[in-house]
């Protein structure tokens, strides 16, 4: 993954959880306003491959179908708050990559459906299970996909179960599990996909960065703690001064002012890193 994240980490999105929650408020403020209208911007195969392209990308603005707005709040404020805790501590592009793989496994999930109606009934069949798919496959999963990672990561952290009962993250995922096995064996063909799809994305995660997961709270705290700073002899390259540059990414502060760059006392050798990655790297041993 360093490999390709330091070809292809300054194309991340930054924040991803705040330009998430815009989404959705977005869609809310569509509901409210002309709901009818969203029937234009779901997720339905058919209608993409007959030239309504807007669909690949629209139906990320469809929101859940929750009506109280105090609830809807809070809904918000979690996503935002967990995708925040997650994106400082994987670094943006792992979470980047998170999120839009499991866009990418919805939308292929969709695409998959569509073909085995069109083989089944032909074209007419392939238009009303297409409906189906649009009615079914949104962002619900991916959300789900999201806090089971949070719980995977921060098995200790606490929810307010009903606003006052603290659970920890770890059994709250078993919860959330429990919850997507029934509706994976009671729902039809178009939830089995969708809920796979989803699954299959945090799997993917899961086996692939087990050594970071686990985290504490209070490992948490000494993560976001800021490091002191480190002075650096100034060196040239390509003709433009530059202090800093990510071991990792490559990013300097020239291409990104603000970011901040420390060096990691763990690896042998000197070796800075941006704040996305001082924390998420692997440390550099000679031997």
């Amino acid at each position: 993954m360093s490999e390709f994240e330091r070809r292809f980490g300054k194309y991340a999105i930054r924040n991803l959880p705040l330009v998430m929650i815009i989404c959705y408020a977005v869609g809310y403020m569509i509901r409210y306003i002309n709901p009818d209208f969203l029937m234009y911007l779901n997720l339905d195969p058919y209608k993409i491959i007959h030239g309504q392209v807007w669909r690949l990308i629209t139906w990320l603005l469809v929101p859940p179908t929750d009506t109280n707005v105090i609830w809807i709040i809070v809904m918000l404020f979690c996503y935002y708050s967990i995708g925040v805790s997650l994106e400082r501590t994987w670094g943006t592009f792992k979470f980047n990559v998170y999120i839009f793989s499991g866009i990418l496994l919805t939308l292929i999930g969709a695409f998959i459906i569509l073909g085995i109606a069109f083989i089944i009934g032909g074209g007419l069949y392939a238009a009303v299970y297409s409906q189906y798919v649009a009615a079914v496959f949104s962002t619900y999963y991916i959300n789900m996909s999201i806090l089971l990672a949070f719980a995977m990561t921060f098995p200790d952290a606490m929810f307010l179960f009903m606003f006052f009962i603290p659970v920890k993250a770890k059994w709250m995922a078993i919860i959330y599990l429990v919850i997507l096995l029934i509706q994976f064996i009671t729902g039809g063909l178009f939830v089995r996909v969708a809920l796979g799809m989803a699954l299959l994305n945090f799997a993917i995660f899961y086996f692939t960065n087990k050594k970071g997961l686990g985290i504490r709270p209070v490992q948490m705290a000494s993560r976001t703690r800021t490091p002191k700073p480190v002075k650096r002899d100034l060196s040239r390259s390509s003709g433009i001064v530059t202090r800093h540059k990510c071991a990792i990414c490559g990013r300097t502060e020239k291409d990104v002012p603000d970011m901040q760059f420390r060096f990691c006392t763990k690896c042998e050798g000197n070796y800075e890193y941006c704040e996305d990655h001082l924390y998420t790297h692997t440390h550099v041993r000679m031997s």
